[in-house]
Parts: C-alpha cells; sequence; structure tokens
C-alpha cells in the first residue's frame, strides 16, 4: 500500500475521540491514584493526524480559584464537581483514551482555552497576527 493510500484509508476512518471529550485513563507511576480522568484539548486536525498522542488536561476534585482551572461537573458526564487544571498539562498516547466518560459544552471548552492561555501566558493580543 503506497501512501497516498495510507492516508486516504486513514482520513475515511472515524476519530478515535474529538477535542472536549473526557476519558479515563490509567496515571503514571507518582500518582496515588490508579487512573485519572482528563479532557483533550488537543486541535481536531491533530487528533486525526497520524500522531499516536494528544495533548489533555487533568480533572481534579481540588478548585481552589485560579484563572486557569476550569470547573466542571455532572453536565459533563462527571459523577461530581471537579476541575480541569489547564497548567498541568500532559500528553498522552492515544491509545489510553478508551474509557469515554462525557464532555464539556462548547461555552465551557471556550472557558478552557482562556485558561489554557493564561496558563502559557499568552497575550491574546499576540495571536491577531495569526
Amino acid at each position: 500500500m503506497n501512501l497516498a493510500t495510507m492516508q486516504q484509508c486513514w482520513s475515511m476512518r472515524k476519530p478515535l475521540s474529538r477535542r472536549g471529550e473526557l476519558y479515563r485513563v490509567p496515571t503514571a507511576g507518582g500518582d496515588p491514584h490508579r487512573s485519572r480522568i482528563v479532557l483533550v484539548v488537543s486541535r481536531q486536525r491533530y487528533i486525526d493526524s497520524l500522531s499516536t498522542t494528544v495533548v489533555c488536561v487533568p480533572v481534579y476534585t481540588a478548585h481552589e480559584g485560579l484563572q486557569t482551572q476550569v470547573a466542571v461537573g455532572p453536565e459533563s458526564g462527571l459523577q461530581h464537581d471537579s476541575s480541569l487544571h489547564c497548567d498541568r498539562i500532559l500528553s498522552l498516547p492515544k491509545a489510553e483514551l478508551r474509557h469515554y466518560i462525557g464532555s464539556v459544552s462548547a461555552g465551557k471548552l471556550g472557558e478552557v482555552n482562556r485558561a489554557l492561555a493564561i496558563a502559557l501566558d499568552i497575550d491574546p493580543d499576540d495571536l491577531e497576527d495569526l
């Protein structure tokens, strides 16, 4: 199979995940929990690419009210009120996104975008030239 055929087959497949979806994933060695819920924040074109990883934001029950934290809860498929910690960005293998929990609304995703910009110290005015 040549590269063009492989790319065509890849582009026709159903996406494994979508930006704004929540998944339960296994945790790394230092985390006291066996699993954690994360929100996929990679751009959709990247998620749909041949890349094997995605960028995610973890969900915690603690909410300190920081500008880099976004409140989420049962309306997104979670069992209780929680917080997306946008200053704790993770890169995870796509293969770990197997246990779908739910998704956040478009409005909530806008709040996440703002919190990510703050966490990464990106001035929105700097983006106007792009």
